[in-house]
């Protein structure tokens, strides 16, 4: 059964919506609905209709007036039955499956589609799939026509005899023109193009041919693409002379020959020498002035000789391609860009999701702030270290934030996540069919950051030929995507960040030296948690706030008990370690306030950590200065890592210059050889 919605705004019917079951109608102010009522009393999102089982539904979607169904003000949902009149804010909406019952006020107008047919009376005619009704003039009102079907137009013709040839071409075009406007790719057009081309000319093999895009002058091997050919003969397709491409390609004409048998300069020769076409149509693909490719086709049959007609034919099937070949390639331009400002999106959301302030008043983090603010606003290269769980991230979004390029997106990259071909395709994109699963280009990460900044998060687990090519690109050569040729050249400020030793990595072969200088330009070392306890009272506050919000509950703090064992504990996690165990306690806590139970602190120790055992105190004193003091110190703790420096620096809490320039004062040198860990 035909149900509509007739709309009615003050005094006058003015549009008709049919109802299709399956499909939910909505109805509300925002141009995104189905049906659009320009009522203040509207809500942006109002209602909406849909099928149930036999039923029309009517759902209030929480409408700020309401919804009402004669003198019933609805909430939720309600079964329609004809006849029944939806009131939203001043617009009236009938339901009904006789439009008959709609027109009941004969003072009634429809809204004529057509300005000039304004006083004209009105019919309704539907016709296809059209939700809204169009509105003409005829003599019999309220006359209402379905069609469901596809348009007769559209389809084969099987009795045209009584046609023009003119007409029969302009019938066939028609056609193909709508099956090439559905084509997905470039192949599957041009093998629907030789379709419509073989059934309206005298032609029995023929091809499609594109230009590449670095094509310059006079063909060379190579600048013509074969994208699809098809021959209806026992022989295959032989390619055009490159005397006749190069003529139709310089001159942007069409070309039709005829008895061509013996000449090489418009037929090709097969393996045997042999010319075997007898007439030769070729077209150019051409996009006003420019020529994108060549449509060749030709007849090895005497009794197939082509016309003028047909070359006119195959004339207006190369512009049809040309056209359908321009709206591929914006499809796939958009396409791309769609996904693109999708990633940025994400981005974004991520980084609303980000505290963008780094906490923390300790003298290590105002140094921290400091390099940042020294670091931003230049252009080069930053490499971040410190352990896992710091907030090295952090401090890379602080760096962006603070730069020029601030309004560009950033993007993070795990680099130990993903395996080498995955993280190579994910860097740098791939082409479509680069590999299995590769079903359309990708843009990469490097791209998708142009004039913005990428930070590559555990850079040292790169493999040595990914690492080769990041510092081609580190060094402002263009890339290649995976499985393409064409280079990529793109304008980002890369910050990479690692937990890893990379001087160790450099020296057992793991880490390419070069690539190592070139990261290392400025370096920003973030120091563990328990290198800065005085951030700690702070850091949990913040997260205690955070959580607090997130989960609805009031509590107030945290008791001293447990404020002291936070403060005394190592924190191998760091602020991360920090932030699970504040949202833990969060949820288990009892009272008003955090106490020692419900921290449930672990018992990893610390990577800084040499010993699990306590230190033990000495049995005697030795009154001794605090140089010789720091020297027995220093060298204690360099034998104790096996001379490793960067550990060293890191359990003592100081730079690695800064110990460098200590071992040269104490003249501190290496007693035994270094033990293989």
């Amino acid at each position: 059964m035909l149900v509509y919605l007739v709309i009615r705004e003050g005094s006058k019917w003015t549009d008709v919506f049919r109802l299709i079951p399956g499909q939910t109608v909505t109805l509300g102010r925002a141009p995104t609905n189905q049906i659009i009522l320009k009522d203040e009393r509207c809500s942006r999102c109002h209602a909406e209709v849909f099928q149930s089982e036999d039923n029309w539904i009517l759902r209030d979607l929480d409408s700020r007036n309401g919804t009402s169904v004669g003198e019933e003000v609805i909430r939720g949902d309600r079964i329609l039955k004809p006849g029944d009149i939806v009131r939203i804010g001043r617009t009236q909406i009938a339901f009904v499956n006789d439009l008959g019952q709609a027109f009941k006020d004969p003072s009634g107008v429809f809204r004529m589609r057509d300005p000039k047919a304004a006083d004209a009376q009105a019919t309704l005619e539907t016709v296809g799939h059209q939700d809204n009704a169009s509105v003409l003039s005829a003599h019999e009102p309220h006359t209402i026509t379905h069609r469901r079907e596809r348009t007769r137009f559209l389809e084969p013709v099987e009795n045209d005899e009584g046609a023009s040839r003119v007409g029969k071409a302009a019938t066939k075009l028609c056609r193909l023109a709508f099956e090439l406007a559905k084509c997905p790719d470039s192949v599957s057009l041009a093998n629907e193009a030789l379709t419509g081309l073989f059934e309206g000319t005298q032609v029995d093999t023929g091809a499609v041919m594109l230009l590449r895009r670095s094509f310059e002058g006079e063909i060379a091997e190579g600048d013509l693409e074969l994208v699809a050919s098809r021959s209806q003969t026992e022989r295959p397709y032989y390619r055009i002379s490159k005397f006749l491409a190069n003529t139709v390609i310089r001159e942007g004409e069409a070309v039709l020959a005829r008895n061509v048998m013996g000449d090489s300069n418009i037929a090709s020769r097969d393996s045997k020498g042999e010319i075997h076409a007898t007439s030769v149509i070729c077209a150019p693909i051409r996009r006003g002035k420019k020529v994108l490719g060549l449509i060749h086709l030709y007849s090895t049959d005497a009794k197939k000789v082509p016309d003028p007609d047909d070359l006119e034919f195959t004339l207006a099937v190369a512009e049809t391609v040309a056209v359908a070949l321009n709206n591929l390639s914006r499809r796939q331009e958009l396409a791309e860009n769609l996904n693109q400002i999708r990633d940025e999106n994400v981005q974004l959301r991520e980084r609303l999701g980000v505290q963008s302030e780094i906490i923390g008043r300790s003298v290590l983090m105002c140094r921290i702030n400091e390099e940042i603010a020294r670091a931003a606003p230049t252009k080069a290269t930053v490499l971040i270290r410190g352990e896992s769980g710091v907030g090295k991230e952090l401090v890379a979004r602080a760096v962006h934030f603070s730069s020029p390029r601030k309004k560009g997106v950033f993007v993070c990259v795990n680099c130990a996540a993903l395996s080498e071909s995955l993280l190579e395709s994910e860097l740098f994109g791939h082409e479509r069919g680069a590999f299995t699963g590769a079903t359309e280009r990708k843009i990469g990460k490097f791209e998708a950051a142009h004039q913005g900044t990428i930070m590559l998060d555990e850079v040292g687990e790169m493999s040595p030929q990914t690492q080769a090519k990041f510092l081609r690109v580190l060094e402002g050569h263009p890339f290649e995507r995976v499985g393409g040729s064409e280079p990529v050249k793109v304008d980002v400020r890369v910050i990479a960040a690692t937990n890893r030793d990379l001087e160790n990595d450099v020296g057992d072969g793991r880490f390419r030296r070069d690539l190592f200088f070139r990261l290392r330009v400025l370096e920003i070392f973030v120091p563990a948690l328990r290198k800065r306890p005085e951030d700690i009272p702070e850091l949990a506050y913040f997260f205690l706030q955070k959580f607090n919000a997130e989960t609805g509950r009031k509590l107030l703090g945290f008791t001293p008990r447990a404020m002291d064992q936070m403060m005394e504990y190592r924190w191998p996690g760091n602020v991360r370690e920090l932030k699970n165990v504040v949202e833990r306690a969060v949820v288990l806590a009892q009272g008003q306030s955090i106490d020692i139970d419900n921290l449930m602190l672990s018992k990893l120790s610390t990577a800084g950590d040499t010993n699990d055992q306590p230190l033990a105190m000495p049995t005697s004193f030795e009154p001794v200065s605090l140089a010789d003091m720091e020297r027995r110190h220093i060298l204690a703790t360099l034998n104790a890592t096996n001379w490793n420096k960067s550990q060293t620096s890191n359990i003592l809490g100081i730079e690695r210059s800064t110990l460098d320039r200590k071992i040269r004062r104490y003249e501190l040198v290496e007693e035994q050889p270094r033990r293989v860990i």
